[in-house]
Formats: C-alpha cells, structure tokens, sequence
C-alpha cells in the first residue's frame, strides 16, 4: 500500500464508524466545501485542503512523500521523536521502515485537536440530551482545548522525521470512532446488566485483558461491580475529555454508566454528583484496539506492522 492510501483507508474506516452517522458526516464536508468555494483567495492560502475530504482535523499526512510504497510501518500509541530515532535505529540495523505511524497526533494534527470535538455534541444528542444544551456544553470546552494546545511545540517529532527522510502520519478520531463503535455495539447487544458485567465485557478483548496483566486494566472509579448498569455509553471519541458539566444532562437523560478511555478528578466528581457509575477502561488498551482494527486491514494488504510505544497489538483477523 502506499502512504496515502493508508491515511485514505484509516479516514474511511473512521467515517463508517463515525458515531455521527455517514449522513451527517457527508453533509458537514459538503458545508466545509462550500465555505472553501465561498472563500476569497487570499483565505484560501491558509486553508487546509485535506478537510474537504477528511472531516478529522487530527489526522494527517504530516511529512514524507504520499504516494512511497509502505511495506513495513512502525507503530505506537505516542510516536516522539524517541520514536523516529527508533525507526532510524532500526533501519540502521537492516530493519526497513517505511513509515512511522502514531495514534495521539503530531505536528498540524495536534494543534487542530480541538476541531474534532464537536463530535462530541452529537454523542451527547443521541444519549438524549437536547443539542442546543449538548452545543452549549461544549462550546467553552472546545475554547479552553484550542487555548491549551496553541503553546505546544507540536512541530518536534514531525521536524526530526523530516530532517531524518522518514514519513510520519498520525490517525487519532477514526481510531477512536472504532474503538467507540466496536464497544457500544457490544454492549448493546449483550445488554450487562451490573456495572461488574460490563467489566467482565471488557476483559473479554484481548487488549484489557492484556493491559490488566500489567496494572492498567479496566476499573470502577464511580459505583461498584455490584449497582445495576443501566443504559451504557461508551464515550472515546471527540479529541479528548469533554465538559464537566455534560454528567447531569447525560444523567437526565438515562445514562447509567459510562464507560471511558480516562476521567480527570473534577470530571469524576461531576459524575459522581450526578450518580451515573463510571468505568476507565484504560487508555493505552482503549487507544490499541482502536488502532489494531485499522493494523488489521494493513497486515491484511501485506503491510508489516511493527508495534512499539504503548500499542497493545492484537490481530482479529
């Protein structure tokens, strides 16, 4: 396969498991198109135009020529420039790497992190909250997001690739849109019925049941094994954590547990508050299945995935 394939493959994938649905994803790259067509042509200059195929701001191309032919790929969970000096390590050695694959984003795709949190409104909208609340909610979120990442030095892995010739892309929301999708599907089908349930659930994945070997498994910060489950959400996409205020409408609306990839203290006091029982399924296993039902489609075209950095490799098929 080659690069860009790879990144067409993981924005596909993203979209079809896009919690929004394909309509609604459709239809906002429509709306971006058409505000690109609007656009005077000195605004076009600082426009970018993968959004108008890719509708995940946290996902990109970030160095290397698109069409190189990918053979091997070097894989992780957060690929920094440890990670590139690896990859360089490693083809020194006589291990070919033709690209450098990170989930969290990188460069241009971590400083528009923010943009794919509107994702979040929807999810919020089909739990049941009201979308001019769940659009409320998230609007000073969203702010506070974009100011946090504005100081980071997001270049850093991305220059080190570049000066060293290696490709680098990063993949976060499709990864975690199917992470999401996998989950809630399960759970929807198999309907736990106490919050142990839904553990047990998780552990039945190979990625929890591997991290918990290790300490980082799934646990219960809100509630215990025994309460009743209730309606269960899965919350993993959108860029990150969403608003501290989201847990009494999610509760309003009938969520009984959540099940997330990480909460903040403050956030787990809200939902405390709000009595809905909170699972952490664990971040680097939540991040891996993610990631290992795209490295699936990979391996299966004959590409070889070689896993570093936090990532939890499993093959499904």
């Amino acid at each position: 396969m080659k690069i860009r394939e790879i990144y067409e493959l993981a924005v596909a994938m993203g979209m079809e498991a896009d919690p929004r649905g394909m309509d609604r994803v459709r239809s906002l790259l429509d709306k971006e198109k058409k505000k690109y067509n609007d656009m005077k042509e000195e605004d076009r200059k600082e426009f970018d135009a993968e959004a108008l195929s890719n509708p995940y701001a946290d996902t990109r191309i970030l160095t290397g020529d698109h069409g190189k032919e990918v053979k091997s790929v070097l894989v992780g969970i957060d690929m920094e420039v440890g990670e590139v000096l690896l990859a360089d390590r490693l083809i020194e050695k006589g291990r070919p790497i033709d690209l450098i694959l990170s989930h969290h984003p990188e460069g241009k795709a971590l400083a528009n992190l923010y943009r794919v949190m509107h994702i979040q409104e929807d999810v919020l909208v089909q739990a049941g909250v009201p979308v001019n609340v769940a659009e409320g909610i998230l609007s000073a979120r969203i702010g506070e997001v974009k100011r946090t990442v504005m100081p980071i030095n997001h270049n850093r892995a991305v220059d080190a690739a570049a000066i060293l010739g290696h490709a680098l892309m990063s993949v976060h929301t499709p990864a975690d849109n199917l992470v999401t999708s996998a989950l809630q599907k399960k759970f929807d089908e198999q309907k736990p019925e106490t919050v142990g349930d839904v553990v047990k659930l998780l552990k039945g994945e190979p990625e929890y049941a591997g991290a918990a070997q290790y300490g980082a498994g799934p646990a219960i910060i809100v509630g215990n094994k025994e309460r009743r489950a209730g309606k269960v959400l899965v919350d993993m996409t959108g860029g990150t954590s969403g608003s501290e205020d989201a847990y009494a409408k999610l509760s309003q609306a009938g969520v009984g547990t959540l099940v997330v990839m990480h909460m903040g203290e403050k956030h787990r006091k809200e939902a405390e508050k709000s009595h809905i029982n909170v699972i952490i399924a664990g971040h680097m296993a939540s991040d891996s299945m993610g990631m290992n039902l795209l490295l699936d489609r990979l391996e299966a075209s004959g590409v070889e995935v070689v896993p570093c950095a936090g990532l939890i490799r499993h093959k499904r098929i």
